[in-house]
């Protein structure tokens, strides 16, 4: 194979492979993800066969992260998270902690160390907005209290997630991982006392200040400007490349400039244009760009997965998926309740978060990338997603028929009354 096609052959066999094993997944009534995930592992380098370009995949991945992370702001809105703010803001931090706590008691167990702990826990704990938006859309449930509720919920996860992306480079050595190299004006700030981690954390909470600040006062007028001006030129075309010109632009000018990650300027990006009266449009026609991107990112994580720790450690597998299904569900349905909800939102709420996906992957990648946690980990993480994606649709079977029962019985009842 010639070296100027492993870009194009790795995009084509991914895609290709990734297509053929998402309909066999929609065929089983499983999430997609669950085929895309299972064609990265096929053509990873843990088994026979072709073996995809892991340095290309893993650039076409980082793609995919910037898509999925602007993907995420254009779909933000505040007001529906302060519609349910009561709940969905003690209720996610509530459960992300005891998530966290016993998946960090699992790292621990391994003898991972505390960090690569903290980091796994983490990566366990929040749920994939592509599995949860597509189980309460299929049921008609996303207008609903419990729909409103678990998309509240979900907002403020992915909020901490972007604020762990950003805080655990600067930590890595404290977590037990890779430090990163300390430059001149760290070096200056450590001198006043501060120590190293001190000053870096200043300087990274100053740049990601100041790229906020930049943003919120001069993205929120430019962006929208830029769209409008491009819209009304009357190319559909021009309109579509403002839009992910903006998307990867500002997300290599976070990195670039002010030294913070490309998910965070990719979610700002699209945050700030979701402000726009055009901003439907924009998610509408960077869609099957997003989706091909994600694709490829999903593949490229199954190409990490190794198989073999489904039998060398199966004990560590299953408390793993123990945690993803059990405790964060009944966490998350013990807070419910304790809010004053009924039986039927607790469990909805529980069985929507029994789950993990996109941002899991993201988190724990990086983390390996790092060296603060081991492969093991990574491999932990990617079949927990994968056991949890498959028992998703299972857990809401079950709640589809109590349902059904429920609403058999209440005719009845009333007849006889």
């Amino acid at each position: 194979m010639h070296h100027e096609t492993y870009l194009i052959t790795t995009i084509a066999v991914g895609l290709a492979l990734a297509c053929i094993l998402g309909v066999v997944a929609h065929r089983l009534r499983l999430p997609l993800i669950a085929g895309y995930l299972a064609a990265g592992v096929v053509i990873g380098p843990f088994t026979p066969g072709y073996v995809a370009d892991q340095e290309i995949a893993s650039q076409l991945a980082e793609m995919g992260v910037i898509l999925l992370m602007f993907g995420v702001g254009l779909h933000f809105s505040m007001k529906d998270l302060l519609a349910v703010r009561r709940i969905a803001i003690p209720g996610a931090i509530g459960q992300i902690a005891v998530a966290t706590a016993f998946g960090a008691a699992l790292g621990v167990a391994l003898g991972w160390g505390i960090g690569a702990g903290l980091i796994f826990g983490l990566s366990l704990s929040v749920a994939s907005t592509v599995v949860l938006l597509r189980a309460l859309q299929d049921r008609d449930l996303v207008a609903s209290e419990q729909g409103k509720i678990a998309v509240g919920w979900l907002i403020v996860e992915d909020l901490v997630m972007v604020v762990a992306l950003v805080m655990i480079p600067p930590l890595a050595g404290l977590l037990g991982g890779q430090s990163q190299p300390v430059d001149a004006s760290t070096a200056e700030v450590a001198r006043l006392g501060l120590g190293t981690v001190g000053a870096t954390l200043l300087l990274t909470a100053v740049k990601v200040t100041a790229f906020v600040a930049v943003m919120l006062i001069g993205g929120a007028r430019v962006v929208p400007w830029l769209l409008h001006y491009t819209a009304h030129t009357g190319q559909r075309e021009l309109f579509r490349l403002s839009v992910l010109s903006i998307a990867l632009g500002v997300a290599f000018a976070a990195s670039a400039i002010f030294g913070v990650s490309f998910a965070l300027g990719a979610f700002f990006a699209g945050m700030v244009m979701s402000r726009s009266t055009l901003s439907a449009q924009a998610m509408k026609d960077t869609l099957p760009f997003r989706d091909a991107f994600a694709v490829l990112f999903f593949v490229s994580v199954g190409m990490l997965f190794n198989p073999s720790a489904l039998i060398e450690a199966p004990v560590a597998l299953a408390v793993t998926v123990l945690v993803i299904i059990a405790v964060k569900s009944v966490a998350a349905y013990g807070i419910v309740r304790a809010f004053g909800y009924d039986k039927e939102v607790g469990l909805t709420i529980a069985a929507s978060l029994a789950q993990i996906g996109e941002f899991s992957f993201i988190l724990i990648v990086m983390a390996e990338g790092l060296d603060i946690v081991p492969p093991e980990a990574r491999d932990l993480v990617v079949a927990g997603a994968l056991a949890s994606i498959l028992f998703n649709p299972v857990l809401f079977g079950a709640l589809d028929r109590r349902r059904s029962r429920k609403q058999a019985a209440a005719p009845a009842e009333t007849a006889s009354g």
